[in-house]
């Protein structure tokens, strides 16, 4: 069978939500090209393959009208399209894929490459490509660094919007005792359990199809990588109560000009906003509740 390549190239912000639209349209999987860049601060290639069939034409005018909306958030190129011969795709974009750190400690793999940790090192084996959540965008870098800098061993931690669990993956591996990973897309806590399982902390995470009003109890730290109307949404409707006394809220997926609503919502459901990261136009905030300020929980 032949194929139709589709490429975008886009930034590392961008380029999971183009793997995320193309992964709709391409059951094989999607293709993440970096380069030669060590860790994704580059242009990233985003690639996937369309059977070249009768229903060929139905699916390159989806995969453009799909990719067509995405721009009107993103500034992205049209994507290439090119016809190739038959062949074993998967072994040439494979070889592409490196090891990608992402804080001081974490590092993903992915399950084809052999790897030998450095001292200290923490591995995910997570595959790209194959869903939202890889460790390209920035938020994400930036709520793996605050997790190195705030677990802590026997710590229980809530992670909001999991998706494929990499956050969830990140505090189990740093030594968190117990992870509830919540998402409410099944297909989401699907590929999360799946991954928790390859990584040997199925144990550890507890998956929950639902939301923040499906959550009980309280928690050392939590983990919410979602957008800013959510995140004030929360705030709003009970995130302060699964905060445990003297325990802290990581919060991301919220850009520049949003951080002083997003820090407003949090303050006035008592969290206090103790510390803030940036890497391009994303901003991470971590809050404390205010109930227990003089918790020995270490601060940064």
């Amino acid at each position: 069978m032949d194929w139709l390549e589709v490429s975008v190239i886009a930034d590392a912000e961008a380029a999971e939500a183009v793997a995320e639209v193309l992964s709709r349209y391409a059951p094989q999987g999607v293709a993440l090209d970096l380069g030669d860049t060590p860790v994704a601060t580059g242009p990233v290639t985003v690639r996937a393959y369309l059977a070249v069939d009768e229903e060929l034409p139905v699916q390159q005018r989806k995969v453009e009208e799909a990719l067509w909306h995405l721009g009107q958030l993103w500034p992205i190129p049209d994507p290439t399209f090119i016809q190739i011969a038959d062949c074993d795709w998967t072994s040439g974009w494979k070889e592409t894929i490196p090891v990608l750190p992402l804080g001081k400690r974490v590092v993903i793999k992915p399950s084809w490459r052999e790897y030998t940790p450095q001292s200290g090192e923490i591995v995910l084996e997570l595959d790209p490509g194959m869903a939202f959540g890889t460790g390209l965008h920035p938020t994400t870098r930036l709520c793996v660094e605050l997790l190195e800098d705030l677990i802590q061993p026997g710590m229980r931690v809530l992670d909001l919007g999991t998706g494929t669990g990499i956050l969830a993956l990140a505090a189990a591996k740093l030594g968190a005792e117990e992870v509830v990973a919540v998402d409410n897309d099944a297909n989401a806590v699907a590929v999360a359990r799946r991954n928790a399982r390859d990584n040997d902390v199925a144990q550890t995470i507890r998956l929950v199809h639902g939301s923040l009003a499906e959550v009980s109890g309280t928690y050392d730290l939590v983990l919410a990588n979602i957008l800013a109307p959510v995140l004030i949404s929360m705030a709003e409707n009970g995130l302060a109560a699964r905060v445990k006394r003297g325990g802290a809220v990581v919060l991301s997926g919220i850009l520049d000009e949003q951080t002083a609503e997003v820090s407003s919502a949090m303050e006035n459901a008592g969290l206090h906003v103790a510390d803030r990261r940036q890497q391009d136009d994303w901003v991470a905030l971590v809050a404390y509740s205010t109930s227990g300020l003089s918790s020995p929980m270490r601060r940064l």
